[in-house]
């Protein structure tokens, strides 16, 4: 029998697609965190999915990436690039 697919909660899609839109920048947590003006350990607490990161600070990581705040909330995003 197939495994059953669970729904992500928001908070882990954005943690997911923070980490994976990271990653294609090849950005570490440090310099993603210098860049939003946020520590490295608050970004990474945010990709494990530990934290409720207020939409204030979703924007200011988006803007250090350089993608749409819409990119990092939308589950279909940045799909199977782990």
């Amino acid at each position: 029998m197939g495994k059953a697919t669970k729904e992500l909660s928001a908070r882990e899609v954005f943690a997911r697609n923070l980490r994976r839109a990271r990653r294609l920048k090849d950005l570490s947590q440090e310099q993603l965190g210098l860049e939003a003006g946020l520590s490295r350990a608050y970004v990474s607490s945010i990709e494990l999915g530990e934290r409720n990161v207020s939409v204030d600070n979703m924007g200011l990581l988006a803007n250090a990436l350089n993608v749409p705040l819409r990119d990092l909330v939308d589950p279909d995003k940045f799909r199977g690039l782990d």
